[in-house]
């Protein structure tokens, strides 16, 4: 429900990235030492962020290297850039901006290869990540306290060893509270009447959620992170959900990472292009299927998660919600899988 969602502003967090390796560069002196420490954020300079755990400053050469990479991609041409991605057999799809990025990633991962396997028991990243999109009742001018109830409940599942998605998951949802769609609902997300009068209430299928997701070993034997595009579908739309339904709010859910934040971080762009439509576009590529339903939108969603995952950008878990309340989470703490999939238990 990428219209109906709230596109939270992007709060920048530090300089350009290129200003950034410059500090590196200065502060260094001729024998290679480090002056200052200057700290870099885990959605701007992720590959930086990756060795913080194997290393206690930027002492090493290779970040002169960076710096002077970084300049040398600055000064190219877009023809230039897709040239070159074109030499190392990278995707040349995309705005200027986002092939300047990508192309300064590849050098940057080449340059901290020997940094990156200084340590190779350290564990620093998701082995999946469930993309979660809601469709949830509307109407075409809803009021502030107007009540929505999950009719959609899918999930597109990334391996990012692969980056690929591996699986997908959908459920309909059949609401209670107001049990006849809205026609604006109807033509927004393609959900009919018939559907939802055939579909489980929200309890029973989250109790498929969690069985599908136990399946696949997530929480046991593998880490995983929940994304999704916005912070509405947990902070509201699953919290809501959760209170009408009389259960409490799922652990497995209280954290996940917001597509809008780490896109607007990764690529440096204004929150006004964060839309999932407009990402899609500046990473030279289409939206494939249909607009507003929840198993697609999640698709699409994932594709923009490869994309920046293959351009170098670690996706880190940025929201959560806390007594009922939306929270910022920071990007220098270390990555944390999402607990064992579980079934909440119902209110008292």
């Amino acid at each position: 429900m990428g219209d109906q969602k709230e596109n939270r502003p992007v709060r920048p967090e530090c300089g350009d990235e290129e200003e950034l390796c410059n500090k590196v560069a200065k502060n260094m002196d001729l024998n290679g030492g480090v002056k200052t420490k200057c700290r870099f954020d885990g959605q701007d300079d992720t590959l930086i962020t990756s060795i913080r755990s194997c290393t206690s400053d930027f002492s090493d050469p290779v970040y002169k290297e960076i710096a002077i990479s970084n300049g040398w991609v600055n000064r190219m041409n877009k023809d230039e850039l897709r040239a070159k991605l074109v030499e190392y057999k990278l995707d040349t799809r995309g705005v200027k901006d986002v092939l300047r990025k990508r192309l300064k990633n590849y050098y940057k991962k080449q340059k901290l290869t020997h940094l990156l396997t200084k340590d190779s028991n350290v564990d620093t990243y998701y082995d999946y990540i469930c993309v979660i999109d809601f469709e949830a009742t509307c109407e075409e001018a809803n009021k502030p306290d107007y009540v929505h109830e999950i009719i959609e409940f899918p999930i597109a599942l990334i391996n990012t060893k692969t980056l690929e998605i591996e699986a997908t998951f959908q459920c309909y949802v059949k609401p209670e509270i107001k049990a006849q769609l809205s026609e604006f609902c109807i033509r927004l997300t393609g959900i009919t009447q018939d559907i939802v009068d055939k579909a489980e209430t929200f309890p029973n299928v989250l109790q498929s959620v969690v069985d599908w997701m136990r399946e696949k070993e997530l929480g046991t034997k593998y880490k995983y992170t929940l994304l999704t595009d916005g912070s509405w579908d947990m902070s509201k739309f699953l919290n809501m959900q959760c209170r009408l339904s009389n259960i409490k709010y799922p652990r497995f859910a209280k954290k996940w990472i917001n597509i809008r934040k780490c896109y607007g971080n990764f690529y440096k762009v204004p929150r006004t292009q964060t839309k999932l439509t407009i990402m899609l576009e500046k990473l030279g590529m289409t939206y494939d299927g249909r607009l507003h339903c929840g198993l697609d939108d999640s698709m699409n969603i994932a594709r923009v998660a490869i994309r920046m995952l293959n351009d170098g950008c670690e996706l880190r878990v940025n929201e959560r919600i806390h007594s009922g309340e939306l929270m910022n989470v920071s990007s220098s703490l270390p990555f944390e899988g999402a607990p064992t999939p579980q079934y909440p238990h119902f209110k008292n």
